[in-house]
């Protein structure tokens, strides 16, 4: 009686023994499991927010355009401008200019003066 009690206490040593296997390799295997999908989850988030930064500067990039555009036009309209003011009145402005140089009107200093040191 005392060896069949022995063996039967031994089966179920080694019955417990398969049974904290089992259970172990199932907790390896749902740890391995989260740590696979907090990894996917981690993948996921990430790709949203890149997809939000792109957005963001693509919208930012398209407003700076839209100024740079604007400020060109202005560019080409004020120097547009410029060059039809310089075609109308340039020649008066460089015969003025000549005329200035060319002829010399010397003027007496006034008593009223202080001579520059």
């Amino acid at each position: 009686m005392a060896a069949q009690n022995s063996a039967g206490i031994q089966t179920l040593l080694d019955a417990e023994r398969e049974a904290q296997k089992i259970v172990q390799k199932d907790r390896t295997k749902r740890v391995k499991d989260a740590r696979s999908e907090a990894q996917k989850e981690v993948e996921d988030y990430r790709k949203q927010k890149e997809d939000e930064y792109k957005k963001f500067n693509e919208n930012q990039s398209s407003g700076n355009k839209e100024a740079e555009q604007q400020a060109e036009k202005d560019t080409e309209k004020k120097l547009a401008e410029i060059k039809d003011i310089g075609n109308k009145t340039g020649q008066q402005v460089v015969n003025d200019l000549l005329n200035a140089v060319v002829e010399v009107k010397p003027v007496a200093p006034s008593r009223t003066e202080q001579p520059v040191a």
